[in-house]
């Protein structure tokens, strides 16, 4: 776990732009505050900020490797992220090749994958990931991403060449050298007020954009880069709700758990220690059961908020002393939040309106001084069908016999209903198909809403532009298969794995994912529509995945609804936090592309109820911040500089 930063040049000077590359490396100490270096040779300069996690001692970054030991060594990498399997994939190298390594770590055991098997290697390999591979041969820049996207990679073409970096920071501080433009993008501005996020591959700044999850780019020195797609997840689409048989069930239920055992064994990995998060649900308690199989002194970290209904302290408390671990909980109160908001935002990149991120950025904070590493259960929803969202197509399907021609009768009629009422948002899904009511998780602004606050609001511009070709990959699969394709390449990378990367980041710690692992996918794509949601009164989501974790956590979490990480900011907007919003608003210099006034009416309107404006108001106030940090260059948080005393 890293932070990578090169420069292939266009013009053969890249000597020249080394003490530049090693400047900017600066922005991403976080990412890798054990060592930091830089190589280069007449096109390419590599930097590399190192968490050292696997073979600390040895296994140093850029790393070079050559099939014959002795020779001038043919490539050069620097490499985010983890290969849990690269103790199978080195022994299957030696066998099949006699490759030879020189240290025990991941990073040569891609190389060499790539060297044998060519761009495939990248199908071969568990984990997150973000590398380059240089071949000083064939003179190729080789870049790629593990197939969800939980390491990030932004890439951008300049007047000098192509840069490519973990954090975006460190490609704008190199934007005065490299004949770079910092232009903001008006549709990013305009799909995160929609989505709460940028969607990949855009950022809020024109000429950056990211590497795609699951991609792999190639480039020569003078060349524009050639992005190729190697991961189409496909879920298999069995509607049916007709029950399997209970020998049938217990099979698929067996598969799920032998799947998650074992990718858990293989995240536990490491040379360093490693701890869980654990909420009060299913997918950090299971995950965290797991890891306790093979760390008995496991500890595991919650956080939560003074306020009732808005924390999981106590059960996953309960949790931790049913399983058998240690626990560490931290409590967030709202003057932290607040001061805390615009460090989280310098180390976002680009916006995210998800309050869950600061309580994240908490207990990530607390977790370091424990831990170097840490599990968690992002993707189980995606993967297993886990939100109570899936559910719609259900509940929706009485509408799917009104004829076309009253549908726009019913979004007219919605539109005259007031805001808040009972049934108004049912009445206007009702009427939209699948492609145009869904979009995945998050829905801030609707379009007339946005008209309202944009200022640039283009018609044009649509949360369609970002689904559609998910939606086409997906046309013949059952509706909630469709919402978890889409949330695939929009909820998952965008928000979900974006905040829990750079929040985690920010404090040298590791972040690691075990649901989203290619052969858990394989086990949960085949599942059939009945596995994930069930009917009736007491139906549920992610059923398959409940019953394989019946024996593996306590029964007081097994059936427990979703919750996460809620943080009260509906209450602290009309409280503690009114004044704070506020003076964000009154002092931003965002005005000619924000109605900031419009905004203003909205948070008075929201003080005085009912109608809850929090989640837009919310996301308002995170790009202001943002442009404050970003553009304006008016709000400058103190970085502090990465020191971890340890509690054990």
């Amino acid at each position: 776990m890293c932070g990578l930063l090169g420069l292939l040049t266009s013009g053969a000077d890249a000597a020249t732009r080394v003490e530049p590359i090693a400047d900017a490396l600066r922005c991403a100490r976080h990412r890798g505050p054990d060592e930091s270096a830089t190589w280069n040779d007449h096109d390419l300069v590599l930097g590399f900020n190192r968490l050292s996690i696997i073979d600390v001692e040895n296994s140093h970054q850029p790393l070079h490797w050559g099939p014959v030991p002795g020779e001038d060594t043919r490539y050069t990498i620097v490499f985010n992220g983890e290969i849990y399997n690269y103790l199978e994939l080195r022994e299957q190298l030696i066998e099949e090749f006699d490759a030879v390594f020189a240290t025990e770590g991941d990073g040569e055991v891609i190389v060499a994958a790539y060297h044998y098997w060519g761009a495939e290697a990248v199908e071969k390999l568990r984990g997150m990931f973000a590398f380059a591979i240089w071949d000083v041969v064939d003179r190729t820049l080789f870049l790629a991403r593990d197939p969800f996207g939980i390491k990030p990679l932004y890439i951008a073409t300049t007047g000098v060449g192509t840069v490519f970096a973990s954090e975006k920071k460190s490609i704008l501080s190199l934007a005065g050298s490299m004949e770079m433009g910092l232009d903001l993008e008006p549709a990013a501005l305009q799909q995160y007020l929609t989505l709460q996020y940028v969607p990949e591959p855009l950022t809020l700044h024109r000429h950056v954009n990211r590497v795609e999850s699951g991609t792999h780019v190639t480039v020569r020195p003078g060349e524009e880069p050639v992005h190729e797609r190697y991961f189409r997840p496909k879920f298999v689409s069995l509607p049916s709700h007709t029950p399997a048989s209970a020998e049938a069930e217990a099979i698929v239920h067996g598969e799920i758990a032998d799947v998650l055992r074992d990718s858990v064994s293989k995240h536990m990995r490491a040379d360093v220690t490693v701890g869980a998060f654990l909420s009060g649900g299913i997918d950090s308690t299971a995950i965290a059961a797991l890891a306790k199989e093979h760390n008995p002194n496991l500890i595991t970290f919650t956080t939560g908020f003074e306020r009732e209904g808005y924390s999981e302290v106590d059960v996953a408390a309960e949790s931790a002393a049913a399983i058998g671990v240690r626990h560490v909980v931290r409590t967030v109160k709202p003057d932290e939040l607040m001061d805390a908001l615009p460090l989280i935002t310098w180390y976002l990149d680009d916006p995210v309106a998800d309050p869950a991120l600061v309580p994240l950025w908490f207990i990530a904070r607390e977790a370091r001084q424990y831990v170097k590493v840490v599990l968690s259960g992002e993707g189980a929803d995606e993967l297993f069908g886990g939100y109570s969202i899936y559910r719609e197509p259900l509940s929706l399907a009485p509408f799917e016999k009104v004829p076309g021609s009253l549908k726009p009768l019913m979004r007219k009629a919605s539109r005259k209903m007031p805001e808040g009422m009972r049934g108004k948002d049912l009445l206007r899904r009702g009427s939209l198909n699948l492609e145009q009511r869904y979009y995945g998780n998050a829905r801030i602004f609707r379009d007339d809403q946005l008209h309202e606050v944009l200022r640039g609001y283009d018609p044009r511009i649509s949360h369609i532009d970002v689904t559609a070709p998910h939606y086409f990959a997906s046309h013949d699969w059952d509706p909630v298969a469709r919402m978890q394709h889409v949330d695939l390449f929009t909820w998952l990378r965008g928000d979900i794995l974006a905040k829990a990367d750079k929040v985690t980041m920010a404090n040298s710690l590791e972040l690691r994912v075990p649901f989203l692992d290619p052969e858990v996918f394989k086990v949960a794509s085949t599942l059939p529509l009945s596995q994930k949601i069930t009917t009736g009164p007491n139906g549920t989501t992610k059923y398959a995945l409940r019953k394989a974790c019946e024996g593996i956590i306590p029964p007081h979490v097994l059936n427990r609804p979703k919750l996460g990480f809620p943080v009260p900011i509906r209450h602290w907007l009309r409280d503690e936090m009114y004044g704070w919003a506020r003076d964000i608003l009154q002092n931003s210099g965002a005005g000619h592309l924000i109605d900031l006034q419009a905004v203003h009416r909205m948070l008075e309107a929201h003080r005085r109820g009912p109608i809850d404006h929090s989640r837009r108001i919310w996301a308002v106030l995170v790009f202001l911040i943002w442009h404050g940090i970003f553009v304006e260059r008016r709000i400058n948080p103190e970085i502090p500089t990465p020191q971890y005393p340890v509690k054990i």
